[in-house]
């Protein structure tokens, strides 16, 4: 890919990459932005960390064992948010550990 297009790609992607980090609505970047690389990229990653916070959720719910899971997986699943949006606004391709490794295997 040619630099300009990138260079387009990450200023017309940028917003939609950073709310990928928030929650659900990484949807939201996959559904309007599916020709843009970069904000796919980081919709990717917005998902698989959906997803393990989801889970992580599910085993809170296990008395003691779990709500301690749970308040760690919290601590640093907002670590990891907080990482993607900086990285999305720097306009730069990030992997982060374990997730990088689940969103590669996405294939939208």
């Amino acid at each position: 890919m040619a630099d300009s297009q990138k260079e387009k790609d990450i200023r017309e992607g940028k917003f939609f990459a950073v709310i990928s980090y928030i929650s659900f609505l990484c949807i939201i970047s996959m559904i309007l932005k599916k020709d843009n690389k970069f904000a796919l990229y980081h919709a990717k990653h917005g998902l698989a960390l959906f997803v393990l916070e989801v889970s992580c959720f599910i085993i809170s719910i296990i008395p003691l064992l779990g709500w301690l899971i749970g308040m760690l997986a919290v601590v640093v699943f907002s670590l990891f948010s907080i990482w993607g949006i900086l990285q999305a606004l720097m306009g730069k391709y990030s992997r982060l550990p374990l997730i990088s490794d689940i969103a590669d295997k996405i294939i939208l």
